[in-house]
């Protein structure tokens, strides 16, 4: 089953307000280490999913559903971002 419009609307606006979050990141100096980096970037995906939570239409399920591809997409954004970060911390 398709998702609404509105909430693959709202996945869509989550993953460009994440993208834009994580291109204003700047790599601390002196460096954190691997997993705490790990962590923040765990805790941004949460909050977007709890503040999208809030924001989702439609049936219980058609909501967790919704939830669960933004989840997926925000972790896909991620990874790149986690990969810079482990070549930085390659280069100390």
């Amino acid at each position: 089953m398709a998702l609404l419009q509105a909430n693959k609307d709202l996945i869509s606006t989550g993953m460009k307000e994440f993208n834009v979050l994580l291109n204003q990141q700047v790599f601390p100096n002196p460096p954190i280490p691997e997993e705490a980096m790990v962590t923040m970037v765990d805790d941004w995906v949460n909050f977007y999913i709890n503040y999208y939570r809030k924001q989702m239409v439609g049936e219980q399920q058609e909501q967790e559903r919704a939830l669960q591809e933004l989840e997926q997409e925000l972790r896909t954004l991620s990874a790149p971002f986690l990969t810079k970060y482990r070549a930085f911390l390659k280069s100390f």
